[in-house]
């Protein structure tokens, strides 16, 4: 049998059962929702990790192909890592969640004004930081679980800080850690050139089990657009970042 027959014939993959496809399950648009309950994974710290990477395609065409011609070892380098050396200064990503309590308590966790949030107090949400370069490790929130009974519901969040490029110049990803199960990744790829925030995924208790449930609704303006879109009730203002 000829190789390109034998191709042809085994059109469908197969994965090993450890393999890393079956370690993560991808929220779409078809399946949006996932339990926590159900996987036994509503104990212990849910962390939630943002990356991204500029778009390959933003540096494809002439100016890619003269570049290529000068130097023609680029040829090699994979396109993530082209896209993040010639991007990586020019995006700005955060990662924020509005939470609100069981006792009726709302607020913000997010790296403008600093509201980094508490893990073992109200609102058992807290940022590790603010990575404003598009590293590896991007920005991470982490959710204290074994106060889920405190935790009405959460909203997560990513918006982009002014004077950056839009959404449609980048290409994010969600991706959710809990204590038990399979990691659980949502894909910011849909093209929304002038939007400046998404809500990614909400968490909330839906006849007793802690449900996932992708969003991934942009819009055109910043935090204050979410809370209306969403319902929060909160009073925003203008806000700043330190300068590094």
């Amino acid at each position: 049998m000829a190789f390109w027959d034998s191709l042809r014939q085994n059109k469908s993959p197969h994965f090993d059962s450890g393999s890393a496809a079956s370690n993560s399950i991808e929220l779409t648009k078809r399946h949006p929702v996932v339990s926590l309950t159900k996987q036994g994974a509503t104990t212990g710290n849910l962390r939630v990790n943002l990356s991204w990477r500029m778009r390959s395609s933003d540096f494809g065409g002439r100016s890619q192909r003269g570049s290529l011609l000068r130097h023609p070892s680029k040829m090699f380098q994979p396109d993530v890592v082209q896209a993040h050396t010639q991007g990586v200064v020019n995006v700005d990503l955060d990662l924020g969640c509005l939470y609100e309590l069981e006792d009726g308590t709302k607020g913000v966790v997010q790296p403008l004004g600093h509201f980094l949030g508490g893990l073992n107090e109200a609102p058992y949400v807290q940022l590790s930081g603010d990575d404003r370069f598009g590293s590896p490790s991007g920005e991470t929130l982490f959710v204290n679980l074994d106060h889920r009974d405190e935790i009405k519901r959460l909203l997560v969040f990513v918006y982009i800080y002014d004077q950056t490029p839009a959404f449609d110049r980048t290409h994010a990803v969600v991706t959710l850690y809990p204590s038990n199960g399979p990691r659980i990744e949502i894909q910011l790829d849909e093209r929304h050139p002038q939007a400046r925030s998404c809500a990614v995924f909400s968490i909330e208790k839906v006849k007793g089990d802690m449900v996932v449930r992708r969003e991934v609704k942009f819009v055109y303006g910043f935090q204050a657009e979410l809370d209306r879109l969403y319902g929060w009730g909160l009073q925003w203002g203008r806000g700043y970042k330190s300068k590094i």
